[in-house]
């Protein structure tokens, strides 16, 4: 992979993890409202809805990672 590729690919991956991140931080402040007007029963399962996004966004760390390792090696 040369290093333009490798860069492009790095910015993109990490504009993506933002994004997934945003929407669980969107999730979370969702979830805490419903807790804070005292229903924790449908606070818990807003909160589930999280798991996905930052599922996504470690699994793009993980390439960005990846990526740093390869061209760093080459």
């Amino acid at each position: 992979m040369d290093a333009q590729a490798a860069e492009t690919a790095v910015r993109t991956y990490l504009t993506e993890i933002r994004t997934r991140i945003d929407k669980a931080a969107g999730i979370a402040r969702a979830a805490d409202a419903c807790a804070g007007a005292g229903f924790c029963d449908k606070a818990v399962e807003i909160s589930l809805d999280i798991e996905q996004p930052l599922y996504e966004a470690t699994t793009l760390l993980n390439a960005v990672s990846l990526i740093n390792r390869i061209c760093r090696d080459s």
